[in-house]
């Protein structure tokens, strides 16, 4: 088995705007112990294949920062996205440049911006994953254990377990759910046999690429293109995400359960978990005074103080010229601000 490492990129991290921007997304800020996303990333799964198997797909804007981040990964592994498909097309072109590489590839896919830990446990389940795939030539994920109801995230119905790699139980995927609501997401924690979803896989090249072709036959046809042109690849790709377009479709699809530490870092909130707190629940990125203040959150990377009085459950961001000011229950929705930067004809702030 040849084993190939795609890291996915592409990702923008509204939640984390002004912080992450499109010229500077969540994967390439420092929030894995001040070391960017991306690269705990790559040195967590680095063990698994040298450099030369390593590819990064991200979009073309960023290309030359990914670069820079990680020098050891050859510069023409690094794949730059004219424009953001979501994960089929990405998936499939990862494909495509394996298979080009070698026809028996196995692919190992994860996403950049997730914190995980032991380092050590995440790569047995992915190497577990891969023997799987190659074997069973079965599509391939991880889905974690879950410790509450959780709605920002998607699920996995476990079905019949199909085998073992060493100690890793493998077991058939009956069903893939959407971010449910909170009683559908109370039911799946009650039931036991519920996972949610990591969006990590393992597939062969070539068992992957026939999935895509039957259920998703114009991302397939496009990804050809990529190797000659990636401008003519994504002209007219379909915008799909590979659990909605393939996985929830293939007949061969396959679950490794983990129970390692981790986290999608998905909002300033959830990355609060991970900082020092004061007495009063406050933490903070940069210097910070506060005074009759409880369970905020600031950020201020510049050097720049940021000061609370009287308030509580507040995140208050400054980053990039830009401020952000919001109640820490409604931190989900801070891409409504990016979104309305455009039509606000500050879209030089995105």
């Amino acid at each position: 088995m040849t084993l190939h490492i795609v890291i996915l990129a592409g990702g923008s991290g509204t939640r984390f705007w002004p912080a992450s921007t499109r010229e500077v997304p969540k994967q390439f800020l420092p929030l894995a112990d001040g070391v960017p996303l991306l690269r705990a990333t790559f040195e967590r799964v680095a063990p698994l294949a040298p450099p030369e198997r390593v590819a990064v797909v991200t979009s073309a804007a960023t290309a030359d920062a990914v670069r820079a981040i990680l020098p050891e990964v050859p510069p023409s592994n690094v794949i730059g996205e004219p424009s953001a498909r979501n994960t089929a097309a990405a998936c499939a072109v990862a494909a495509r440049w394996a298979f080009a590489r070698d026809a028996n590839a196995v692919v190992v896919t994860v996403p950049a911006d997730h914190l995980v830990s032991p380092a050590e446990d995440l790569r047995a389940k992915l190497a577990a994953a891969a023997a799987h795939a190659e074997a069973a030539r079965s599509l391939v994920t991880l889905g974690l254990q879950p410790t509450y109801a959780a709605t920002g995230f998607g699920w996995i119905r476990l079905a019949h377990e199909v085998g073992r790699v060493g100690p890793h139980l493998v077991h058939h995927v009956a069903d893939f759910i959407e971010k449910p609501d909170h009683r559908r997401a109370d039911a799946f924690l009650a039931a036991g046999g519920h996972l949610w979803n990591l969006g990590m896989f393992a597939w062969r090249a070539d068992v992957f690429l026939s999935e895509v072709g039957h259920h998703l036959p114009e991302v397939a046809r496009r990804a050809e293109f990529a190797a000659e042109s990636m401008e003519r690849a994504y002209d007219g790709m379909p915008a799909i995400s590979v659990d909605r377009g393939v996985l929830e479709h293939a007949a061969d699809v396959d679950c490794l359960p983990c129970t390692f530490e981790w986290d999608d870092v998905g909002s300033f909130t959830a990355f609060a978990r991970h900082l020092p707190h004061d007495a009063h629940g406050n933490a903070a990125v940069g210097p910070l005074v506060a005074i009759d203040a409880k369970d905020c959150v600031a950020w201020a990377e510049d050097g720049r103080m940021t000061a609370l009085l009287g308030v509580k459950d507040v995140i208050v961001i400054h980053s990039h010229g830009a401020t952000l000011v919001v109640h820490r229950s409604r931190a989900e929705e801070v891409r409504r601000i990016v979104d309305a930067l455009g039509p606000a004809g500050l879209d030089r702030f995105a």
